[in-house]
């Protein structure tokens, strides 16, 4: 988005990318061959202990190319205490909303049609409405050639999502933006008081270097998600007078909850993630309500790793694949979390502390009282040993003792965080306008804005924020 509306303002634009261009022919729905394509560390990279699974995208488009398409605002909730309690400028909500409905008419944002939704995502509403509970149809920006087979999360080869790569990279190009592919950026080069430039090494697609690439530049966007532009500030010897560098992590923490049911409910086929579930969401500060369900689903080989058992049992437990609904328990966090370097490898240090915990146990709990509504005759908590839900009373086993590290399994798709905003540079890396406290020249375009978790997914906050960034940087080039 940023490199969109720099080319439009006729200034040179260079963009670059550390992972490949992967195109809808390149999809081929085989979790062995994508995921390792479309995502960091082949899709294996952990919190450092291990815990916490953290699925980052890699490519041109970056997470939009592995997304499921959920398109929600940034909360009225968060943008108020941002602004009113943190004292952050230009969020007024006129402002915002006008930045919000512009990305969402460029991205062709639009509920989802209830009979589009898959059969999972139906029980999960049947679910919600017995209980009572809040819910809701979601938005994604997907258009016709969408036939809703379920395979979002590889790579959509059928091109039916409106991403950043079908949608917004071309029109950067068409503006005059020059792109490259494969060009993973080690350095952000600067003197200290103002960035010059950048210098990047070039690879053959399976990360093996054949030449490297240096630019000098007037201005650099860091785009590279809350872990990546971390990682490259820290790498790059960015001034950080207070120690803010790569702090105040947040990543949605996420439980899986799993009902079996008597029907086949093929949960891989249809438009995933398009129900929601807000009963258990209050996102004012100090509520103790901070999950949001959401129905989950995992391709068989992340099924598998996910199942617990061994032998027989295990393979008991797959044959149900079929008739299985998944609730995603998401938190909205207030573990603080940190991104570092351990000699040239990404590191991420986050224990939940004992409030997300008890969130977790919360998720978990409701996300099972569900599916029980929703007609489960058996729901499980992957953990060691399981945790298995038949009636009401066997709720009580969830508890946030549960949810500690290595026992229930835990999974984070949102990091956020770690180059804030915020008035003081004492407490925080760039201003509201994503400028650099410190260095002149270097802004900051990604999730790592953010000052505090979001409570929900974090596409359209990632592009709106982006384009008020970038626009702000042309009205200061052009002074």
């Amino acid at each position: 988005m940023a490199a969109r509306e720099l080319a439009r303002a006729g200034l040179r634009v260079v963009l670059l990318e550390e992972g490949g261009d992967h195109l809808p022919r390149h999809f081929t729905q085989r979790e062995d061959e994508m995921i390792p394509e479309l995502f960091q560390e082949a899709g294996g990279r952990r919190t450092d202990d291990l815990a916490v699974l953290v699925l980052s995208g890699k490519g041109l488009g970056g997470s939009t190319i592995h997304n499921t398409n959920l398109c929600k605002r940034t909360p009225p909730e968060i943008l108020a205490h941002w602004r009113d309690d943190l004292g952050l400028e230009g969020l007024g909500d006129g402002v915002m909303n006008r930045a919000f409905e512009e990305v969402e008419r460029d991205l062709g944002v639009r509920p989802i049609a209830l009979d589009q939704t898959s059969r999972a995502n139906e029980l999960v509403k049947r679910g919600t409405e017995r209980l009572g509970w809040r819910g809701a149809l979601l938005s994604h920006n997907r258009d016709q050639q969408c036939v809703g087979s379920g395979f979002c999360e590889l790579g959509c080869a059928y091109d039916g999502k409106l991403n950043a790569r079908r949608i917004v990279i071309p029109q950067a190009v068409s503006a005059g933006a020059t792109v490259y592919s494969d060009a993973r950026v080690d350095r952000v080069e600067h003197d200290g008081t103002r960035v010059s430039g950048v210098s990047a090494t070039l690879t053959d697609g399976r990360g093996r270097a054949h030449g490297t690439l240096h630019l000098r530049a007037r201005a650099v966007c860091l785009a590279g998600s809350a872990i990546g532009s971390a990682t490259m500030a820290i790498r790059s010897d960015i001034p950080d007078l207070h120690g803010q560098l790569g702090t105040h992590l947040r990543i949605h923490p996420a439980a899986v909850v799993a009902g079996v049911f008597d029907e086949e409910v093929a949960a891989w086929r249809g438009i995933p993630q398009a129900w929601e579930c807000t009963e258990w969401l209050d996102l004012r500060p100090g509520s103790t309500r901070r999950v949001w369900l959401i129905p989950s689903f995992a391709h068989p080989v992340g099924t598998a790793s996910l199942t617990p058992g061994f032998g027989p049992a295990w393979l008991g437990a797959m044959r149900r694949y079929p008739r299985i609904v998944a609730i995603a328990a998401m938190v909205h966090d207030e573990t603080a979390g940190r991104v570092y370097l351990d000699g040239d490898r990404t590191r991420i240090a986050y224990v939940p502390i004992d409030a997300d915990r008890e969130q977790l146990a919360l998720g978990a709990r409701q996300a099972a009282r569900l599916l029980l509504a929703a007609g489960a005759r058996e729901v499980t908590v992957p953990a060691i040993p399981p945790i298995v839900v038949r009636r009401s009373r066997d709720l009580a086993a969830i508890t946030r003792e549960r949810f500690t590290p290595h026992d229930a399994k835990l999974s984070a798709v949102h990091p956020m965080g770690t180059l804030r905003m915020g008035r003081d540079p004492a407490s925080s890396v760039v201003d509201a306008r994503g400028k650099h406290h410190q260095l002149r020249g270097l802004r900051v375009t990604d999730g790592s804005l953010f000052p505090t978790s979001l409570g929900g997914p974090p596409q359209i906050s990632i592009y709106t924020f982006a384009l008020k960034v970038a626009r702000d940087l042309v009205e200061e080039l052009a002074r």
